[in-house]
């Protein structure tokens, strides 16, 4: 037994936690994960902006690896620190995670960065960074080299003029290997940042040599967004027919706190389509949000209820059947909101979870949208009916779709736990056979909605080849799973009436997944054989490893697979991030779409049945699955001395 004692205990210090998992605090060491990094950084100017302290940012990429970022707020403090004697308050913000004037709202009531976090870990993580300020007409630099000083803070002699804050860096090419900035996505980054705050001019400048190709953003640029979010979105939807001129966008505060301070602000641009693009762009504190949150929630609750009540005191026929469904596939808009401590799902705020911000926004925008409405009548009820039609053929689609899959079913009603696919020819679609509800979460987030169905089965299913007929028909799991199909089993079995062309079983990559997968197998095979012996039956290949390294990903399926990807695909010694994945329900969305149900990019094994070794089928699957505990004993027995290596 390996002594294990204090000697092995490590501790961590300063920024060393970043270094060795910088997965932890920007999401990973990809593409995305490098130009956070200049996100975060410019936030930082972004929040001096908010705060009412800076009028204009410069964003210059120098070369392919290096940007500046400056602003010409209040600068960042360089006296020393109370806490930290010898070190100024602008080393600490550097060096020290969870640093920052933003914890007590007293210099920041709303902000974007990490609070704290976020400079410090863009030092952690660079090669190279410097950072310049003017104060108090005095000039300060210093230098850093993953995440450590490499000078001390330098006081120039000369008088400056112009206060401000400029940060100069390049990421880390021992994180993130050749990766490089990509000229156009931080244009637009930019541009993005400018429509988030009306007061704020961004100047964008770009190394001439990085200007390559068609998608390649202009050498200079001054972005400055007079109108904000509707000036942006008006740009956006340019070549887009409209329902209704102009835009509905406004802003508005939101209510004080119990102690009197402000509640923050909301910014919304709404543009009504006939046809085009429908989507909704949403950012908390000038941090885009792409998977949503509250804040959406509390605009799409103002919409519906506001067409509902108009629709009501107009006599519009079926209005109350309006949803939230048909409101955003007739809009094009753009959501701000700028809160005090907002709360975010994940360190990469993707998504944001504050809850009284669903209420705050839509109790800001409940009256104006009333407003608004009324101040066109006739225009207000174009759209309304416009809404309502929507909302009649979505009602026709979903009886139509209800009567054709009752009708292949036999029966009025589907599983509960089904989450079924919108397409409803057979032969394009396909059911995913998963283990509980959180494999079955992350996999409805995977799948493409129109041709992939997902249905979660509560553990392991009962085993059809030791069980009574009595006790199969009571099985509420196979019950479900047979409903599902429609095309009945045994006798009754007829596949004309199967509802998805292929069956996939996927289940865990460890020993529970493939006792599971036996499991289905050997229902299939017993209850339905012309289904497995047709080629509908599948088994998925969830990978048990990722592997990154700077901006290169691969997954092994096992433990041997891991070891060599690891000898093959990357470079001896190099520091590759290893994550094993738990289960399908702890493995992140992207990844599990990526390599098991993106049908471009994953492996599928065809369950089949050997048309001459039948017989052989049928005496392994009862010896290996039937009621006779003494068969396999004896299997064992017999096949004990070829098992070289078990892999879990």
């Amino acid at each position: 037994m390996t002594d294990y004692g204090a000697q092995d205990i490590e501790v961590l210090e300063g920024l060393e936690p970043v270094r060795r998992r910088p997965g932890m605090y920007i999401g990973g060491t990809d593409d995305n994960a490098y130009h956070h990094l200049a996100s975060e950084i410019i936030d930082n100017a972004m929040d001096e902006a908010v705060a009412g302290h800076a009028t204009s940012i410069e964003v210059v990429l120098e070369d392919a690896h290096t940007l500046m970022v400056h602003d010409n707020g209040r600068g960042i403090p360089t006296d020393p620190h109370p806490r930290f004697p010898g070190k100024s308050a602008l080393e600490v913000i550097f060096t020290t995670l969870h640093a920052g004037g933003k914890f007590s709202g007293k210099s920041y009531e709303t902000s974007g960065g990490l609070h704290g976090v976020g400079s410090s870990v863009v030092n952690a993580l660079s090669e190279r960074l410097e950072v310049e300020v003017t104060r108090d007409r005095t000039r300060f630099r210093q230098l850093f080299s993953r995440g450590l000083p490499t000078s001390d803070l330098e006081t120039s002699k000369a008088p400056a003029r112009q206060r401000g804050t400029t940060v100069r860096f390049q990421p880390d090419p021992e994180i993130f290997g050749k990766q490089a900035f990509s000229a156009i996505r931080l244009y637009r980054l930019c541009k993005n940042k400018a429509a988030l705050f009306r007061g704020v001019t961004i100047r964008w400048s770009c190394n001439p040599d990085l200007l390559k190709g068609d998608d390649t953003p202009p050498k200079e640029d001054v972005i400055h967004y007079p109108n904000g979010l509707a000036d942006a979105l008006r740009a956006e939807i340019n070549n887009e027919n409209t329902l209704l001129t102009p835009l509905w966008a406004g802003e508005a505060d939101l209510p004080r706190t119990a102690d009197g301070k402000t509640g923050g602000r909301v910014e919304w641009a709404v543009a009504f389509l006939d046809r085009g693009t429908s989507g909704l762009t949403s950012y908390c504190n000038t941090i885009p949000t792409p998977q949503g949150g509250t804040h959406e929630n509390g605009l799409r609750a103002a919409l519906v209820k506001g067409f509902r009540h108009w629709g009501d005191q107009r006599k519009i026929r079926r209005s109350a059947a309006i949803t939230a469904e048909d409101v955003l596939g007739t809009i094009n808009a753009k959501l701000s909101v700028f809160i005090r401590d907002p709360q975010f799902q994940g360190q990469t705020k993707d998504r944001l979870t504050t809850q009284e911000a669903s209420r705050l926004v839509e109790g800001a925008l409940r009256d104006r949208i009333d407003h608004w409405l009324g101040g066109n009548p006739q225009q207000a009820d174009a759209l309304v009916g416009y809404i309502v039609e929507r909302a009649e053929e979505r009602l026709r689609r979903r009886e139509n779709k209800e009567t054709s899959r009752k009708s292949a079913t036999r029966k009025l009603r589907l599983p509960g736990k089904l989450t079924d696919c919108s397409r409803t020819n057979a032969h394009d679609t396909e059911i995913f056979l998963v283990e509980g509800e959180s494999a079955g979460g992350s996999a409805r987030q995977a799948r493409d909605r129109e041709t992939q169905a997902v249905l979660p089965l509560r553990g392991k299913i009962l085993n059809v080849a030791s069980a009574t007929a009595e006790k199969l028909h009571a099985n509420q799991e196979l019950r479900d799973l047979i409903e599902a199909l429609g095309c009945g089993i045994g006798k009754q079995l007829n596949l004309d009436r199967l509802r998805y062309g292929r069956i996939i079983i996927m289940t865990d990559a460890d020993v529970d997944g493939a006792h599971i997968a036996s499991l289905l197998m050997t229902f299939f095979y017993r209850e339905m054989p012309e289904l497995v012996r047709d080629g509908h039956l599948f088994l998925a290949q969830p990978p048990l490893y990722r592997l990154t390294h700077g901006g290169k990903t691969v997954y092994a399926m096992n433990d041997q697979d891991r070891v060599r990807r690891l000898k093959t695909d990357f470079k001896p010694n190099a520091k590759v991030e290893i994550s094993r994945f738990k289960g399908l329900g702890e493995m992140p969305v992207s990844d599990l779409k990526e390599t098991t149900m993106n049908p471009a990019r994953r492996t599928l094994l065809r369950v089949t049945i050997p048309p001459e070794d039948n017989l052989l089928t049928r005496d392994r699957i009862e010896s290996l699955m039937g009621r006779k505990p003494e068969l396999r004993f004896r299997f064992i027995q017999e096949h004990a001395d070829s098992v070289e290596l078990l892999d879990i």
